[in-house]
């Protein structure tokens, strides 16, 4: 099976509020030895997927850069980047080769480079139309910046776009919501991306918020209640105006024959095989002696990889974190990452390998949230609700049944 590249440019030209990831602002000096970096690991990972006896296949249909904003790199370093994929590994003519950038970075200069890398796909990270709610939390351009960015994205050829939104921002109300989404399907991207504010310690925002304070506009953001009647309205408008919803987040243009949903993102869904490298990048990949017996790939033994969090640990060579995936972990994904697409899980599969203590709790599971209106069944299809994937959290964590300690792997640097 093909595999997907995923690469993490953890640099960005303000952090925003609200964002949890693992980027930050830093100086120019520093983007260039990151380069060398993830060049180094990029042309080694053949080797280092042999260490931990994993397979790497050669093909790859789906590439991801992001971050951070990896837009804001120099084109030569973009170029490098994109030279290293492709000659490590066999990029197929097909493929989705995806760039996240920061609307207001998208020079001539940048789109000229992104045709020369095969890009084919933007992210944008939009947020908001709204240009009070997007410079409350950081966010620098305008919202005739967007519009200005997509049209010229569209002149060179690139149309498969994605808008970002996030329902929760300060000084977020429904009215200014529903301009937000009404202008996304007005663009006619093809591919649109909601998310809910996340409230954690990971985030300025997120801190704010849980201590109470009113700093970064915490004041401002709308309850909980609130941000979820957002999320339901704006799946019903992209629903409505023939914006598919096929994941909690995700929402698709159907066009003629032309699936528009994201390829990439998909293979972490459906427990497909990807790599990645930069920091807090993550990686799945099989086990090579199982790799070719034939058996169904969803219960293919397989590793999970993680590299750490830090800039400085990665740029001296921490090790990754290396979990081995049993056959009963993998079920669990199966069912807290396949229940977020909107097609849910087929049933009849997990039935023919779960033994029957496993299978009895699952099926517990799966009535007992049909009885809530969390889950719904067809056939032997079961799939969130409206209000499940509202609560999505809490129905996966309802099939995390536990099991006795696996053994861990050293980490391998």
């Amino acid at each position: 099976m093909p595999l997907g590249l995923y690469i993490s440019v953890p640099f960005c030209r303000i952090k925003c509020s609200y964002c949890n990831f693992a980027s930050d602002v830093f100086s120019k000096s520093a983007y260039e030895n990151y380069v060398a970096r993830l060049l180094e690991d990029i042309a080694d990972s053949r080797q280092f997927a042999s260490k931990l006896g994993c397979e790497l296949d050669e093909c790859v249909d789906s590439v991801y850069l992001g971050g951070g904003t990896p837009s804001i790199l120099e084109p030569s370093q973009l170029l490098r980047i994109f030279a290293a994929a492709q000659t490590h590994f066999t990029i197929t003519p097909d493929a989705e080769i995806t760039v996240e950038c920061a609307p207001g970075t998208l020079t001539p200069a940048l789109i000229e480079t992104l045709l020369q890398c095969g890009v084919n796909r933007v992210s944008l990270g939009v947020q908001s139309f709204v240009d009070q709610e997007a410079q409350s939390v950081g966010r620098v351009h305008k919202r005739v910046t967007v519009l200005d960015e997509i049209a010229r994205l569209r002149q060179s050829g690139i149309a498969n776009i994605n808008i970002d939104l996030i329902a929760g921002l300060p000084h977020q109300t429904a009215e200014s919501w529903a301009y937000s989404v009404a202008e996304t399907i007005a663009t006619g991207v093809p591919h649109a991306s909601v998310y809910m504010l996340e409230v954690d310690d990971d985030s300025r925002l997120g801190r704010e918020l849980i201590r109470g304070g009113a700093r970064y506009h915490a004041r401002f953001v709308p309850g909980d209640d609130t941000i979820a009647d957002f999320y339901e309205r704006a799946c019903e408008m992209l629903v409505s105006a023939g914006v598919a919803q096929y994941e909690i987040s995700n929402f698709s243009r159907v066009q003629g024959f032309e699936n528009n949903q994201s390829r990439h993102n998909l293979k972490y869904w459906m427990r497909q095989p990807y790599i990645g490298f930069g920091v807090d990048a993550h990686s799945m990949l099989a086990v090579e002696h199982l790799a070719d017996t034939g058996k169904d790939d969803r219960w293919q033994q397989a590793v999970r990889l993680a590299v750490t969090d830090s800039l400085d640990a990665y740029m001296n060579r921490a090790p990754h974190s290396v979990t081995p995936v049993s056959v009963q972990a993998a079920i669990e994904e199966n069912f807290f990452l396949g229940l977020r697409l909107n097609r849910g899980i087929d049933r009849e599969g997990l039935w023919q390998i779960l033994d029957s203590e496993m299978g009895g709790v699952c099926e517990s599971v799966i009535q007992e949230c049909v009885r809530e209106g969390l889950l719904e069944e067809q056939g032997t299809t079961v799939r969130l609700t409206a209000r499940g994937r509202l609560l999505s959290n809490e129905v996966f964590g309802r099939f995390l049944v536990g099991e006795s300690e696996e053994t861990k792997w050293e980490p391998v640097t």
